[in-house]
C-alpha cells in the first residue's frame, strides 16, 4: 500500500470514528456537572442548587433527635411488690377479742387464703367492703383493711402477702440477647436495668435503637444515649413493651466512587467525607473533586431557611454541591450531615472523558487498520 493511501484510509478511519463518538456518545456513570446545573430552578428544571457553606451546613443539619418524651422522663419506679390484676393474695387477720368479727370461736386468727384481684382491679373483704388492690402494695392494702376493720372490732392486726402473680410485668423484643416478658423487681425498674437483665442488644450499641410502647405512647432512644445521658434512663411501668431494632438509616452512593451501592449507617451522624470512605473515596481515574453532589428532599421549613424565608410550598428538590478542592472543601464535606435516604453522586472529571474519546478513536482506528490489512492482503 503506497504512503499516500494509507495516509487516504487513516483519515477515512478517523473521521468515521469521530461521527461515531458524536452519534452513539460515550459511557459514563451518570450526568455531568453541567447537565446537573441545568435541573436548577434558575435553568429549566425544578430543583434548588447550592454551594454548600458554614450557613447551608447548620440549616442542612438538622435531624430529628431521638428521646423521651416529659410524660416518660417523670414516671416514678414502680416497686416490685406492686399488685396488678390477676394476682393472688392471702390474708391474716387477728383480733383482739374471744367473739370477733372474722376469727372462729376459740381461734385468735383467721386465714383467707386465695383472695383473688378481680379484672378491675378490686378485691373482696368481708366487713371491710370492696377495695382497689391493683397498684398499690401489700402493706398498703395492710393499712386500707386495717383502717376498716378497726371501726368494727378493736385493734385487729392484718397480714397481706401475694400467693400468685408476677406483678408489673414488662416484655422484650427484637435485638437483645434473650427476648420474653420479665417482672420488674427491684434491680429491673429501669430501661437500661431491664435491657441488661434481657441479655444486652446483639447488635453494634451505636446503631441499636430503643422503643419503648406504653398504652397510645411511644418514644425512643440511642441505646448508648441510655448511658450518655443517665437522664433518659426512665423507669418502667407494668405493660411496657420494649422492642431493640438496627438502625435502618441509608443512602445510596453514585458516579465515579470505588463502589455503587446503597450503604447502611454505622453511626448515629455521617457526614459527607465519612460517606464517601464507606464506599472507598473518590475513583482516582474518574472523579472530579469539583462535583461532588448529595440529592435530597427538603421539608418545607428547612427549604424556607436554606432560600432565606422566600416562601415554599411542600417538600422540595434540593441539591447540595461540595468543592472538594476549595481551600476549606474538606472541612465543608466532613461537617455536612447525610441523613436517612440521601443519594451522594460523584460526577466524572472531563479528563477522563477526553481519555475515553481517544481510546475509543485508537481502538476504532486498529480496527480499521486491521480491515484495511486484510483487504489489501486479499487483493494482492
Amino acid at each position: 500500500m503506497t504512503p499516500i493511501r494509507q495516509r487516504i484510509l487513516r483519515g477515512v478511519a478517523l473521521i468515521a470514528a469521530l461521527s461515531l463518538v458524536a452519534a452513539c456518545g460515550l459511557p459514563r456513570s451518570g450526568p455531568n456537572k453541567g447537565e446537573i446545573f441545568s435541573g436548577s430552578v434558575l435553568e429549566e428544571g425544578d430543583a434548588f442548587v447550592f454551594t454548600v457553606t458554614d450557613r447551608v451546613n447548620r440549616i442542612a443539619a438538622v435531624a430529628p433527635a431521638l428521646g423521651f418524651g416529659a410524660a416518660f422522663r417523670n414516671a416514678g419506679q414502680v416497686g416490685s411488690d406492686t399488685i396488678n390484676a390477676g394476682d393472688v393474695l392471702g390474708l391474716t387477720i387477728w383480733e383482739n377479742v374471744d367473739d370477733g368479727l372474722l376469727v372462729p370461736l376459740g381461734q385468735n386468727a383467721t386465714v383467707l387464703e386465695e383472695v383473688q384481684v378481680d379484672g378491675s382491679g378490686f378485691i373482696f373483704v368481708p366487713y371491710a367492703g370492696r377495695l382497689m388492690a391493683a397498684g398499690n402494695t401489700p402493706e398498703g392494702i395492710r393499712r386500707i383493711l386495717t383502717e376498716r376493720l378497726a371501726e368494727q372490732t378493736p385493734e385487729p392486726q392484718v397480714q397481706v402477702r401475694r400467693l400468685a402473680g408476677d406483678g408489673s410485668t414488662v416484655s422484650v423484643v427484637g435485638a437483645v440477647g434473650a427476648q420474653g416478658i420479665y417482672p420488674i423487681e427491684r434491680p429491673t425498674r429501669t430501661l437500661a436495668a431491664m435491657l441488661a437483665r434481657a441479655g444486652g442488644v446483639v447488635v453494634q450499641p451505636s446503631i441499636a435503637q430503643v422503643t419503648v410502647l406504653r398504652g397510645s405512647h411511644s418514644g425512643s432512644i440511642w441505646f448508648e444515649d441510655l448511658y450518655d445521658h443517665p437522664g433518659h434512663d426512665i423507669a418502667l411501668r407494668g405493660g411496657d413493651r420494649i422492642i431493640v431494632e438496627q438502625d435502618t438509616r441509608s443512602y445510596t452512593a453514585l458516579g465515579a466512587t470505588g463502589t455503587q451501592n446503597r450503604v447502611a449507617f454505622e453511626s448515629q451522624t455521617i457526614s459527607a467525607i465519612e460517606a464517601l470512605a464507606q464506599v472507598g473515596g473518590l475513583n482516582p481515574s474518574l472523579a472530579d473533586p469539583t462535583g461532588v453532589f448529595v440529592f435530597r428532599n427538603e421539608p418545607e421549613e428547612i427549604a424556607e431557611q436554606l432560600l432565606g424565608g422566600q416562601d415554599v410550598a411542600g417538600t422540595q428538590r434540593v441539591v447540595y454541591v461540595l468543592d472538594l478542592t476549595r481551600p476549606n472543601g474538606m472541612f465543608m464535606a466532613r461537617d455536612f450531615a447525610i441523613r436517612d435516604g440521601d443519594t451522594v453522586y460523584v460526577t466524572e472529571a472531563p479528563f477522563s472523558q477526553f481519555n475515553k474519546t481517544i481510546a475509543s478513536i485508537t481502538g476504532t482506528l486498529g480496527s480499521v487498520d486491521t480491515l484495511s490489512n486484510v483487504a489489501e492482503g486479499g487483493s494482492n
